[in-house]
């Protein structure tokens, strides 16, 4: 199937001044199908249908483009989050609603990994801090990106007297930690050969101990 995607034909035809989103757009489906790894500029050129060379208007070379490839999957990991948190903050107030909103940033964390794969490695494995770098490239719809949206459910927490003031200092680590280091297990680690049913279950496990534990 890997190969199949990689013999895609290139995009023949682009409007006047799209073309950077053009290679954009190839990048991130290399990146979903091969992770980092797979993020080539002359092959972005050949599935923009023009030649390598025109995309050095728009590209220095290949860790420029793979460092907006891995903005855009930080944005679609937040908008995730954004999604998931409305969803689980319906209908809900004070404390419950904090309570939900830390749970919908760490599940949906844990189900881009699932079912994104190679945007998540591209996130994450490429070098940069998420966490210091505030970026619109890398936001969701809010404007913030996933480690500023964890930031911001914390602060709930404490807004709502069930994270103390002085356990919130580097709470974001903590949790981010947590939730991270059982993603790759799932992805890469043993633990992916585990039932699906049963991951869900671990999911939820750890979701609820990080709440309590911070």
């Amino acid at each position: 199937m890997m190969d199949a995607m990689y013999q895609l034909p290139p995009r023949r035809t682009y409007h006047h001044g799209d073309l950077r989103q053009a290679l954009l757009d190839a990048g991130i489906a290399l990146a979903r199908v091969g992770g980092p790894e797979a993020v080539v500029l002359r092959e972005a050129t050949r599935r923009a249908g023009v030649v390598p060379n025109a995309a050095y208007r728009h590209f220095a070379n290949r860790q420029a483009l793979l460092q907006a490839v891995r903005a855009a999957a930080l944005a679609a990991l937040a908008t995730a989050m954004e999604k998931e948190r409305a969803r689980q903050r319906r209908g809900k107030h004070g404390v419950d609603a904090a309570r939900a909103s830390l749970r919908a940033i760490g599940t949906a964390y844990l189900r881009f990994a699932r079912t994104e794969p190679g945007l998540f490695r591209t996130a994450f494995g490429v070098p940069g801090d998420p966490e210091t770098t505030a970026h619109p490239a890398m936001a969701g719809k809010s404007g913030l990106n996933p480690f500023q949206l964890l930031s911001t459910a914390l602060d709930e927490l404490v807004q709502a007297d069930l994270l103390p003031k002085k356990r919130r200092p580097d709470a974001e680590y903590v949790a981010w930690s947590a939730v991270h280091g059982l993603a790759m297990l799932v992805l890469e680690g043993p633990l992916r050969r585990l039932p699906r049913t049963q991951i869900r279950g671990i999911e939820q496990r750890l979701l609820a101990m990080v709440e309590k534990g911070l």
